[in-house]
């Protein structure tokens, strides 16, 4: 860029003082065009570097998933080819399973045994419900007969009390009214002695039912023998219902902690079992494939085994000087000069900028955390969107493009932009002639 304006530069200097000899030659016109061109020079590159940046750092870039094993073992299959595309559920490869299948038949035969104990509960609890019925049935039969004649007794107790307290009020009623009387002089103390004799009577009458009424109660909750053995027959056969359907409880529904134990294990040695075969996580390929039956393949490695690329279109990403940042806004034309393309421009647009850079970042390390490394570079990422144009070049994930911004300030500079990114794309020419020379 700085060759092509001191060109320019020089040629227009050329013309005026040596062809057309607009300008005399002297010392004060030769100062003045080397010190304008420098200040010329110099302003024009701030203002193209700040309003309308360039990188040379763009790449494209795609997501990278690590296919790491969940499980331990030697691999037996690997079916998958390098960049071979891939449906989501494809085999990768295999590892040998017949350890893992081992500890399942294990399990599972472990697990049938409690099974059978199950059953037996099942039948006792069977066997003990048949019992509380029949033990049920006979007491229904002994309180059918005895409870009749003492409900009999209970209700003639209850029905004698209430004819005597009716027949005691009526008397009680009598006798104020006879001791008012006899008080006035109307009436004999003879029918006051008699009235008073007959509340006495009333009264234990009503205390001779009352206590018929309450062992006619006792009778009936008590119940004679016959009734009270079918009683105690009916909660000795309740109480062992109860027994077997808690141990039945307590074995099938994983109440039992050796049950629930063996049925946790038996399903983590199926998932484990599950896991020896790792399978494509989305549609896309698996590049530079060099697992090879035979390996070991171990969880939690620091390596993984294979790297899966899923069908996702490419990122692509250029970093700029922070001091072009503020102008850049998503939206905001940009144009794409490529190596492996020389001569040609792809439009893009700008789609973001990012708002953290690593240079940034703490991690939640437990550790102190120290200031930035001064050798690390400062500049900012910025993400691009691109057409189909681009989408069939078919570059590969990685490669490296040139990437002008052209923002809203000065924008009669971006011609000049324009014109240093076209001929930095046709100098790749002159760079890919040299390597074929070198080749040859």
């Amino acid at each position: 860029m700085i060759e092509l304006i001191l060109g320019t530069y020089g040629a227009a200097c050329w013309l005026i003082f040596k062809k057309f000899k607009l300008v005399p030659i002297t010392t004060y016109t030769i100062c003045t065009a080397v010190l304008g061109g420098m200040f010329l020079l110099v302003g024009l590159l701030i203002l193209l570097s700040v309003c309308h940046p360039v990188s040379h750092d763009g790449r494209f870039y795609s997501t990278v998933t690590q296919i790491v094993p969940q499980v331990r073992g030697k691999v037996i299959e690997v079916p998958v080819t390098t960049n071979a595309p891939l449906k989501a559920g494809d085999v990768l490869f295999r590892i040998d399973p017949k350890p893992y299948q081992l500890e399942v038949d294990r399990l599972e035969a472990s697990l049938a045994g409690m099974n059978a104990k199950v059953s037996q509960l099942d039948a006792r609890l069977a066997s003990a419900q048949a019992a509380t019925e029949v033990a049920r049935s006979n007491l229904l039969v002994s309180e059918s007969d005895y409870d009749r004649q003492a409900r009999i007794s209970l209700e003639i107790s209850q029905a004698q009390i209430e004819q005597t307290q009716t027949r005691l009020e009526l008397a009680k009623a009598n006798l104020e009214r006879s001791t008012e009387l006899a008080q006035s002089g109307a009436a004999s103390q003879r029918e006051l002695d008699s009235d008073q004799a007959r509340v006495a009577a009333l009264e234990a009458e009503l205390l001779q039912a009352k206590s018929a009424e309450q062992k006619a109660q006792e009778t009936l909750a008590s119940g004679g023998n016959r009734l009270k053995a079918a009683r105690d027959a009916l909660k000795q056969a309740e109480a062992q219902e109860r027994e077997a359907r808690v141990a039945l409880e307590a074995e099938s529904d994983g109440v039992n902690p050796d049950v629930r134990q063996a049925m946790a294990e038996l399903e983590r040695k199926r998932w484990e079992l599950e896991q020896t075969v790792l399978r494509a996580p989305t549609d896309g390929y698996v590049t530079q494939v060099t697992l090879r039956p035979g390996q070991m393949a171990t969880p939690f490695s620091p390596n993984s085994a294979m790297l899966f690329i899923p069908n996702e279109k490419q990122m692509l990403v250029a970093r700029y000087p922070q001091n072009a940042i503020a102008g850049i806004e998503p939206g905001m034309d940009a144009e794409l000069a490529f190596q492996a393309y020389p001569g040609r421009i792809f439009p893009a647009k700008v789609e973001y900028v990012f708002d953290i850079i690593p240079e940034g970042q703490f991690l939640g390390a437990g550790r102190v955390q120290g200031g930035p490394d001064a050798s690390v570079g400062d500049d900012i990422p910025v993400k691009f969107v691109f057409g189909e144009d681009v989408e069939e070049l078919n570059l590969p994930t990685g490669a490296h493009v040139s990437i002008a911004v052209y923002t809203h300030n000065f924008h009669a500079l971006a011609i000049v932009r324009k014109i240093i990114l076209r001929i930095k794309s046709w100098e790749n020419y002159v760079f890919f002639m040299k390597n074929f020379d070198a080749v040859h």
